[in-house]
């Protein structure tokens, strides 16, 4: 057994958003145990993100002005996404997705901004969660592979997760993925 197949994440938790229309803004925090640079590589990297992120690009997105192909997990077509702020290592933005990082006496404080259809935001909380739980063990150097899109839907505690997001956000628990939505 992997260590993904053997991984359940923990309870709901540094999670909040703010609602404003269809799109709402999912702001997450993790306390990293791991330097702001290092942080801030696995957060620009092609080889760190495809590691842990629910996406995958095919360059570095570390520069201001930098266009990139971003193919996000389980979507077949890249979108073109610009990096609009790359502030090392403190501010990365790019797309609807903005990073703070902060550092801190044991690490850093990591905050994600990330604007979403406001009938998955149970979802991309669960969605992120995880991870930033991979991210925290690929940083570790005890790398487990990206689990993201249907992968992480299968993971043990996946209802969960999202029931306990959906209750701390007033929201009720979606019952069809957004790829069923979006044919329908």
């Amino acid at each position: 057994m992997t260590d993904a197949e053997q991984y359940t994440p923990g309870p709901a938790r540094g999670a909040q958003v703010r609602k404003d229309g269809e799109k709402w803004t999912l702001i997450l925090i993790r306390e990293l145990r791991h330097s702001p640079e290092k942080v801030w590589e696995a957060l620009t990297d092609p080889a760190h993100l495809r590691e842990w992120a629910p996406f995958v690009v095919d360059g570095s997105l570390g520069a201001v002005g930098t266009e990139v192909n971003l193919t996000w997990v389980g979507t077949p077509k890249p979108q073109e996404t610009t990096v609009t702020r790359a502030e090392a290592p403190k501010m990365l933005e790019y797309g609807d997705i903005r990073w703070e990082l902060e550092a801190t006496g044991s690490g850093t404080r990591l905050t994600l901004w990330h604007s979403i259809d406001r009938r998955f935001i149970a979802w991309g909380a669960a969605g992120w969660h995880i991870c930033c739980d991979v991210l925290e063990r690929l940083l570790a150097g005890e790398p487990m592979g990206a689990i993201a899109g249907i992968n992480a839907m299968k993971v043990a505690g996946w209802q969960r997760l999202v029931a306990e997001y959906a209750s701390q956000f007033g929201v009720e628990t979606p019952n069809r993925s957004p790829q069923a939505v979006q044919k329908s």
